[in-house]
C-alpha cells in the first residue's frame, strides 16, 4: 500500500482527492447556497472529475516530463469551454471556471520526490493546500461583502408601461404578478408586432432561497426566461 501512494498514479489519486473535496466545498457552500440551482451543482462536479483525469492522462504518467506549455494549451480549451443550449449566467460561469481552474492545477502538480541535489521535485501537498485556501477565503470574502442581486429575464406583456413616466407602476405590477421584491428593471428588446418587451428584472431574494411560488406562478421556458 506505501509503495502505491509513493507512485506516481498513487499521489495522483491522492491530489485527486484533495481536488474533488475542494471543489465541492466550493460549489456546496459557497454557490449551491445563493445559487440553489442543482443542475449546475452536478454540472460543476463532474466537469472537475472529468477535466481532473483528461488533463493528468493527457500529461502522461511522468509528471515530470510535463511542459507548461501543454499546460497553457489544456488551460486555453477548458476556459473557451461552454454548453451551446442554454446561457449561463455570469455567477454560474465563474464557478465554472475556478472549478476547471483547480482540477488543472491539481491534475498539473507533478508527483512528489526528490533529485539528487535533495530538492522536491514537484508541487507539495501544503503548496496545492495554501493555493485551495487563497481560492476559498477569496471566494468567501467576496460573497460576503458584495450584496448581488438575484435577477431573471422576464418576457413582459404590458408594453405600454415601458414608458419613463409609468416605471414605478410597471415594477408594481411586476411585484404583483411575481411576488418577489422588485429592486429594478433593465428593458431590454421590444417586440411591437406582438405587445412584448424583454426585461431583466432585479429582485431581492429572500433568505437567499429561490421563491417556490414564482415557478408555480410563471411557465418557465427556459432556465433564464420566463414568461409573465
Amino acid at each position: 500500500m506505501q509503495e502505491f501512494f509513493s507512485s506516481g498514479f498513487g499521489d495522483a489519486l491522492l491530489r485527486f482527492v484533495i481536488c474533488i473535496c475542494v471543489n465541492w466545498f466550493i460549489v456546496h457552500f459557497l454557490y449551491f447556497k445563493k445559487g440553489k440551482r442543482r443542475d449546475f451543482y452536478f454540472t460543476f462536479i463532474i466537469i472537475s472529475v472529468a477535466i481532473y483525469f483528461l488533463v493528468y492522462l493527457m500529461m502522461g504518467m511522468d509528471r515530470g516530463k510535463a511542459t507548461m506549455g501543454v499546460g497553457l494549451g489544456l488551460f486555453g480549451i477548458f476556459s473557451i469551454m461552454r454548453y451551446r443550449t442554454d446561457t449561463m449566467p455570469v455567477r454560474e460561469m465563474t464557478y465554472l471556471f475556478v472549478v476547471a481552474c483547480l482540477s488543472v492545477i491539481h491534475a498539473m502538480a507533478s508527483s512528489l520526490g526528490i533529485d539528487s541535489n535533495g530538492m522536491t521535485i514537484g508541487t507539495t501537498l501544503c503548496e496545492l493546500g495554501v493555493i485551495d485556501l487563497i481560492v476559498i477565503a477569496t471566494i468567501i470574502i467576496f460573497e460576503r461583502h458584495l450584496k448581488m442581486d438575484a435577477s431573471k429575464l422576464v418576457q413582459y406583456d404590458r408594453i405600454e408601461l415601458i414608458k419613463p413616466e409609468r416605471r414605478q407602476e410597471m415594477i408594481e405590477d411586476l411585484r404583483q404578478r411575481t411576488g418577489l421584491k422588485v429592486l429594478n428593471v433593465e428593458i431590454g428588446a421590444i417586440d411591437f408586432l406582438h405587445d412584448m418587451v424583454m426585461l431583466r428584472v432585479y429582485y431581492e431574494a429572500a433568505a437567499n432561497k429561490r421563491d417556490k411560488n414564482l415557478d408555480n406562478m410563471l411557465k418557465i421556458k427556459n432556465s433564464d426566461y420566463e414568461k409573465v
